[in-house]
C-alpha cells in the first residue's frame, strides 16, 4: 500500500487540474458558497448509502480527531475553495499570473504546519529537492518572464485572497493527514464531505445564496455530478488513500501535480504552447516530486 501511496496523491491532484480547465468554468455564473455546498451535498448523499452502517465507529473518534475533521471542512471545503475563486474573480480569468505565483507557497506552508503540527522531522535532501520542484512548478508555469502582476487596482485583492487559499489549502492537507489517524481513508473521505456540507450550508444561509438554486441549469447539473464521480469525490479518495501512508510535507509536494496538469492541458486543451524553457521547468518538477516521494521512508512523525 505505502509504495503507491504518494502516486495516488499525484493522480488526485491531477484530476484536480483537470476539474479547473475543463469542469468548473461552466459553474462560474454561480454564487461561489453554492457551487461547494452542492458539490459536497452531491458526495455526501452517495456516499451516505454505503457508511450508514458504520456509525458506531464513530463512537472510536476522539476530540482532536473531530476539531481535525472540522478544520478540514473549514479550510480546506469552504475558506480554500471560495478564496482562490475569489482571487481568480478579481483578475477576470485572465491575468492568473499573480494568483498562480502566490499558491506556489502553498507547499512551504504546508511543509512549516506539518514540522509544527504533526512533528514532521525533515533532512536537508527533502529541503532541496522541495525546493527544486516548487522552483520547476514557477518556472512551468511562467517560463523566463517574471509574473506580470499589471492586473489594475484589483491586484492587491486578488493577492490577498491568493495568500488566503495557499493558507488554507496548505492546513487542509495538514489536518487531513491528521484527521486520518485513527480512521480508515474511506471513513475519512465519508466525514471530509458529511462535515464540509454542514459548514457550507450554514456559509450558504449566512450569505442567502439558496435562492439562487434556481439559477442551475441542466448543463450544470451534469458538470456537478460529473464532478462528484470523478474531480471531486473520487479524487479526494484516492488523496486521502495516499494522504493515509504519507507524509504530509511529501503530499505538499506530490500536489504540485495539479499546476503541471493545468499548464499541460491549456496546451492540450486552448493550444497554449509551452516553451523550451517552461519544459525545462516540467522536467524539474517532475524529477522533484520523484525523489521527495523516494525520501518519504525517511521522514519521521513523533
Amino acid at each position: 500500500m505505502y509504495r503507491f501511496a504518494p502516486l495516488a496523491i499525484i493522480i488526485a491532484s491531477a484530476l484536480w487540474g483537470l476539474d479547473g480547465i475543463v469542469l468548473r468554468p461552466a459553474l462560474y455564473t454561480l454564487p461561489v458558497p453554492l457551487v461547494v455546498l452542492i458539490e459536497s451535498l452531491i458526495v455526501t448523499l452517495l456516499l451516505t448509502p454505503f457508511f450508514i452502517n458504520r456509525v458506531q465507529m464513530l463512537k472510536k473518534l476522539e476530540l482532536k480527531d473531530w476539531i481535525s475533521f472540522l478544520s478540514v471542512a473549514v479550510f480546506g471545503g469552504a475558506i480554500g475553495t471560495m478564496a482562490i475563486t475569489k482571487a481568480l474573480f478579481f483578475v477576470n480569468f485572465v491575468n492568473l499570473s499573480v494568483v498562480i505565483l502566490i499558491q506556489k507557497l502553498q507547499p512551504i506552508f504546508a511543509i512549516s504546519l506539518a514540522a509544527v503540527l504533526l512533528r514532521e522531522k525533515l533532512n536537508k535532501e527533502f529541503y532541496f529537492w522541495a525546493s527544486v520542484s516548487i522552483f520547476g512548478a514557477y518556472i512551468m508555469t511562467f517560463g523566463d518572464k517574471l509574473p506580470n502582476l499589471s492586473t489594475g487596482d484589483k491586484t492587491a485583492i486578488a493577492a490577498f485572497f491568493s495568500l488566503i487559499a495557499a493558507i488554507s489549502f496548505g492546513a487542509s492537507t495538514v489536518f487531513s493527514k491528521r484527521a486520518l489517524r485513527n480512521v480508515g481513508f474511506q471513513l475519512g473521505t465519508y466525514l471530509r464531505f458529511l462535515i464540509s456540507s454542514a459548514v457550507m450550508i450554514i456559509v450558504v444561509a449566512f450569505t442567502s445564496n439558496f435562492q439562487n438554486l434556481s439559477d442551475v441549469n441542466t448543463n450544470q447539473w451534469i458538470i456537478f455530478f460529473i464532478i462528484a464521480f470523478t474531480t471531486g469525490g473520487s479524487a479526494i479518495f484516492l488523496y486521502y488513500y495516499g494522504l493515509k501512508s504519507t507524509p504530509a510535507s511529501v503530499s505538499a509536494i506530490c500536489e504540485l501535480a495539479f499546476p503541471l496538469t493545468s499548464v499541460l492541458l491549456e496546451y492540450l486543451v486552448h493550444g497554449n504552447l509551452l516553451s523550451p524553457i517552461q519544459w525545462f521547468g516540467v522536467i524539474l518538477l517532475l524529477t522533484g516530486i520523484l525523489k521527495v516521494t523516494t525520501l518519504s521512508e525517511r521522514i519521521v512523525t513523533t
